[in-house]
């Protein structure tokens, strides 16, 4: 076998690896030692800023292979036929915690998947809830402040957090799953996964429907208690990233069966609730769940930097037969996170292998800017239309028209006849058992009797007793307990 020689990023051969040139021996460093230069500038700039919410993350590549006939629904290309394979990249996370947090948080998860499919690149950003904590993107960064490092104590506190959710009535029930037996998965592989939002999906005859996705472990849930928790975080702060990577190289290969819920466009207007609201669901009873495919990981990143930190999902990302619902966090979404990562990456940050289209190739007319990689014929045109055979707009939509009416302005989402901010947080509540019931009681009332200012605590327990009764009644009996100790 021949030896490589390391070489220089300009491919020049390096003599020692060793010793920094020096004027004389024992004499200071100087300025013309290529190589240091070199090592030592690259290692300044090894680290890109991190994500501001689901920084700390875990990917994996698969496929996500087609089990039931779903034509009749979408005309996506992916979804054609049972027994198609369509190749995947997944990135789990946590969402408030910087890089160094802990896995084992009580935190939502992130479940954003690629599908590198033949149409182009279609991602799907969700989380392992099937609801959030607001309803509208104009909201979210004071959400996320709230929730991240207070910019004086440097630490996660209480009193934001809480007060937040005291004037955000509509998170009731997000924080009913969070502080609930489900708040702090096991590992990756123990929790399912959900598209969150409602999209549209749109048949070869122009029927229009919206869906929901539930992608169900076939490990089966396994979550840890607060104690439990606590004690992996101190223990193995990566014990998430640890048992994915584990799990996959022993061949055991995760896996989850993805269902849909689908409604007839025509049903939106009338159904009790508002199916585009973030903090709602659609009972299965309403719209039972069907079967559509299998997603399987099989094989781990080869360089988690390259492959996890740089991977980028935006909800914008469709192909044709898949489209946006008037979902307004959705909508929200489908500017923000595509502007994170060009703020992160870069402009050509599509061209990274990670999050290149890997089933076809991207034909368009964007050329030029930082870490442009791609090489184009020299006599292409970066302009359309043009003259010399360019690519050109296909003039098929991608999905079906939504309907819009009315007088622009801030308006409010319309209301439905089951529409509030507690029914269905007080429906999730009365599904538990008893011991779930204490659970999420001592959770919630562990972080809520910190909170320094009983107007904040009022107004919380405001919520939970609109949600339950019998929910009000425990976590105000607890938090006064708490709180008198």
């Amino acid at each position: 076998m021949t030896a490589r020689f390391l070489t220089t990023e300009a491919g020049a051969p390096v003599a020692d690896n060793q010793n920094s040139a020096t004027a004389g021996v024992g004499g200071p460093i100087i300025l013309q030692d290529q190589h240091l230069l070199e090592k030592l500038a690259r290692f300044n700039r090894e680290r890109i800023p991190e994500r501001v919410v689901h920084a700390r993350g875990s990917g994996a590549y698969g496929y996500f292979e087609v089990t039931d006939d779903v034509t009749g629904f979408t005309r996506a290309d992916f979804l054609n036929a049972v027994g198609k394979r369509t190749e995947t990249f997944i990135r789990f996370s946590t969402v408030a915690d910087n890089l160094g947090g802990p896995d084992a948080a009580r935190d939502p998860r992130g479940f954003a998947l690629k599908f590198y499919t033949e149409e182009g690149n279609y991602d799907l950003v969700g989380n392992n809830t099937p609801v959030f904590f607001i309803k509208d993107p104009i909201k979210f960064p004071d959400f996320i402040h709230s929730q991240k490092r207070d910019p004086f104590t440097g630490k996660q506190e209480p009193d934001n957090v809480w007060d937040f959710w005291a004037h955000a009535p509509e998170a009731t029930h997000q924080i009913t799953w969070l502080m609930g037996d489900r708040g702090i998965p096991a590992s990756y592989r123990h929790m399912n996964g959900y598209g969150s939002h409602t999209y549209q999906w749109t048949n070869a005859e122009g029927e229009a429907f919206f869906v929901k996705y539930h992608f169900k472990t076939n490990q089966g849930i396994r979550c840890l208690d607060a104690e439990q928790g606590a004690e992996l975080s101190g223990k193995d702060p990566n014990s998430h990233q640890t048992d994915l990577l584990q799990s996959i190289e022993r061949g055991v290969y995760p896996s989850w069966t993805l269902y849909v819920q689908i409604m007839p466009a025509a049903e939106a207007a009338d159904y009790r609730f508002n199916p585009f609201d973030l903090t709602k669901v659609w009972p299965h009873a309403d719209y039972p769940l069907q079967r559509v495919g299998r997603l399987v990981l099989d094989r781990n990143p080869d360089n988690v930097f390259a492959e996890v930190e740089q991977s980028a999902f935006s909800p914008n990302n469709f192909v044709p037969g898949i489209g946006p619902s008037p979902d307004k966090m959705l909508q929200g979404r489908l500017f923000a996170y595509a502007d994170a990562h060009r703020y992160r990456l870069g402009v050509n940050h599509t061209q990274l292998p990670v999050n290149a289209p890997k089933a076809t190739e991207a034909h368009n007319y964007g050329r030029d800017g930082l870490m442009a990689t791609h090489r184009y014929d020299r006599h292409a045109k970066n302009y359309e239309p043009n003259s010399y055979g360019g690519p050109a707009q296909t003039d098929q939509a991608l999905s079906a028209p939504l309907a819009v009416s009315g007088h622009t302005g801030t308006h409010e989402a319309p209301a439905h006849t089951k529409d509030d901010d507690f029914f269905q947080a007080g429906e999730l509540y009365r599904l538990m058992s008893q011991d779930e019931k204490n659970r999420l009681v001592d959770n919630i009332a562990g972080g809520l009797s910190q909170v320094g200012r009983d107007d904040v605590i009022e107004k919380n327990l405001a919520h939970f007793h609109a949600a339950d009764r019998d929910y009000g009644a425990r976590v105000e009996a607890k938090v006064r307990e708490l709180r008198e100790d």
